[in-house]
């Protein structure tokens, strides 16, 4: 009984979000075992909600967007640097690029609807594209770790060069209460960008 304490307390102790401030209040479970299948439900539903929301970014639909947040969310991009091999650490310790919970996130979205979101007007054209999505279970039912790689297209006016960001993510899903009574919505996210300078002229985005 205490070695299963023990291994439950190892799986849920050490986050990205457990580092941060406002992530202090964030869930900090983790992955258990290997992958699941392909072809498992679990899976299937998880990566469903990845395209879903995929599909919000891309239309800027972010009201709708922090429906998919749980009320506890942590939302977080480290800023990446170069370091020697073995050095054990690839973030800048308390730099970030996105340090945010929900009323934060919140906060941004309203700034977009007003009439002073001078970087997203015009808006910008985006496409979110997503691959190697992988699924994990964790010791607690109700949770899914979900990994996967993105890469966002934006593109904004007619004569200023489109650019890219590249991003590994980990989510952490809970299993609802969404507003229809069912799904799943975003407990922790951590994105891991794959390049130490933005070249991105803003991140008036999500990723």
């Amino acid at each position: 009984m205490s070695s299963s304490r023990e291994n439950r307390e190892q799986v849920t102790t050490q986050t990205h979000s457990s580092r941060s401030v406002l992530g202090a209040h964030a869930s900090r479970i983790q992955r258990l075992g290997s992958t699941l299948p392909f072809g498992d439900e679990r899976h299937l539903a998880a990566h469903q909600w990845l395209v879903d929301e995929a599909y919000l970014l891309d239309a800027q639909a972010y009201e709708a967007w922090l429906d998919l947040l749980t009320e506890d969310i942590h939302y977080l991009m480290p800023v990446r640097v170069t370091t020697a091999l073995g050095a054990g650490f690839d973030t800048s310790p308390g730099m970030a690029h996105f340090d945010e919970d929900k009323y934060s996130l919140s906060r941004r979205v309203a700034r977009f609807l007003t009439e002073h979101a001078w970087t997203e007007d015009p808006p910008s054209r985006l496409r979110h594209h997503l691959s190697n999505v992988r699924t994990f279970a964790t010791p607690d039912e109700e949770h899914l770790i979900v990994e996967s790689a993105t890469m966002l297209f934006r593109n904004r006016g007619d004569v200023r060069e489109s650019s890219f960001i590249s991003a590994g993510r980990e989510d952490l899903l809970r299993r609802g209460p969404m507003p229809d009574g069912s799904g799943w919505q975003l407990a922790r996210r951590t994105i891991m960008v794959d390049e130490s300078v933005m070249r991105m002229q803003n991140l008036a985005i999500f990723l």
